[in-house]
């Protein structure tokens, strides 16, 4: 690739004087093509616009045929200026490509080819002009073939080749730019139009993609890496909409990355986005704990006091807020049984019976091997204090009941024999609740609910 490909603007291209009557004669070209070219180029915009109005879809076929005919890099170049200029000043063109008079025209074809051959002018320009037309579709089309073309005979690429392709190039550029400082930001720019779409975040997750922004997260000084960092957390906000990409996110240090570019933007709408995304994911996984580890809360206080113009991130700021205020009292509800149950001595305090604490909590009992549960288990054995044994009877009896496993699992750690000796205990009150444990354990809650009286 030549060293200044990567400079080439548009306005330069479209300076230069195409021979459309050569290509005429050699047949690359149609007579109507030809003259529908020499009404078109080195024209004024308004007369181009005007056209495009009256006669768009011709002129889209007469693009797509010369990128699909002619391989002379120059004249690739100019037509892919002459598109790009074309949707540039108005994006809602893309729909031409889609007219049902070229329903027989693989529109996609020369623009996935283009974006593996050739300078980098040509692949910024295929990638960019391709991103516009795919998200300008008609939806209705997709699982069936790219441009509607239903009745055709030729082999015409489909929606998932189309996307396929395009997703596995920006994924390389995120690898290995084409070009060195415009490959990502290209990449990138390309993401935060197509992840609004969820066949493509399917897509791009299958082919591995959301670790390859992960490293693009971190705080932003010129104006350039600004503009990067926002499109790159704009492509992970649209992906906290999409469970299994979220998934991926919960084992990246995606988290911790947000809130340090949080924490240190001044950009609001960097910071919009990324509270934005951080309010999406605080309810799903252990994102609302890792938060409140992280120092979320004060940030969040710091940022509130800031004077935004926002009201969207004013609103995700109050949201984000209410929600880590849930996640402290359930973490500090938690740590506070946690610790009860590990220093051996229980008391009726009032989360015990509690039903928000169990259905909001009965999560945490699986941590560390169901840590907690095998303690309590011990509890049995051991306690000799009355109240203890009850009360300890009773939280079995409360997983039992809230855990979706609940019978299992506790079956499966041998718990019916210790309870079972306690039904004989000389305390009405151990009585009671190993009673009702064990009929949680052998009938379920629906059965035992009359011994909680």
């Amino acid at each position: 690739m030549p060293a200044d490909q990567g400079e080439l603007s548009v306005e330069q291209v479209l300076r230069r004087d195409i021979p459309w009557e050569t290509y005429m004669t050699a047949k690359l070209i149609s007579g109507t093509g030809l003259q529908l070219l020499r009404r078109y180029d080195k024209k004024p915009e308004n007369y181009k616009a005007q056209l495009l109005d009256d006669d768009g879809p011709a002129y889209i076929r007469v693009f797509v045929s010369i990128l699909r005919d002619i391989f002379k890099e120059e004249t690739v170049e100019y037509v892919l200026a002459l598109i790009d200029e074309m949707l540039s000043a108005n994006s809602k063109r893309a729909r031409l490509f889609h007219d049902k008079t070229l329903a027989d025209e693989d529109i996609y074809e020369p623009f996935l080819r283009l974006l593996s051959e050739g300078n980098w002018f040509i692949q910024e320009k295929s990638c960019k002009i391709l991103s516009l037309i795919v998200s300008g579709r008609p939806k209705a089309q997709d699982g069936a073939i790219a441009n509607g073309a239903s009745g055709s005979k030729k082999k015409i690429t489909t929606i998932d080749d189309v996307l396929k392709g395009l997703v596995d190039w920006l994924c390389s550029q995120l690898k290995k730019p084409s070009h060195p400082t415009c490959g990502i930001p290209t990449a990138v720019n390309s993401l935060a139009t197509l992840l609004k779409e969820p066949i493509v975040r399917f897509s791009f997750v299958q082919a591995d993609g959301v670790k390859l922004l992960i490293p693009l997260i971190s705080p932003a000084s010129t104006q350039q890496s600004i503009q990067l960092l926002y499109e790159t957390c704009l492509c992970v906000w649209l992906l906290s909409y999409y469970e299994p990409a979220v998934e991926y996110l919960a084992t990246s240090r995606c988290l911790p990355r947000l809130i340090e570019v949080v924490k240190g933007s001044t950009k609001e709408k960097v910071v919009r986005v990324v509270i934005l995304t951080l309010r999406n994911l605080q309810h799903k996984g252990t994102f609302g704990a890792q938060m409140v580890d992280l120092g979320l809360p004060q940030i969040v206080q710091n940022l509130k006091a800031q004077a935004w113009s926002d009201e969207d991130l004013l609103e995700a700021l109050n949201q984000l807020e209410e929600g880590l205020k849930d996640n402290i009292k359930k973490l500090s509800s938690f740590d506070k049984y946690k610790q009860e149950v590990l220093l051996g001595h229980l008391d009726w305090s009032p989360m015990h019976k509690d039903p928000i604490f169990w259905r909001e909590n009965i999560t945490s009992f699986e941590e560390h091997d169901f840590q907690i549960l095998r303690v309590l288990l011990t509890i049995l054995d051991t306690s000799t204090d009355p109240r203890t044994l009850a009360v300890a009877c009773y939280d079995l009896s409360q997983f039992i009941q809230c855990h979706p496993a609940g019978r299992v699992i506790v079956t499966d750690l041998k718990a019916k024999d210790r309870v079972m000796k306690l039904m004989n205990h000389e305390n009405a009150e151990v009585t009671k609740n190993a009673l009702l444990c064990i009929q949680r354990l052998f009938l379920g809650a629906k059965y035992a609910s009359f011994l909680q009286a």
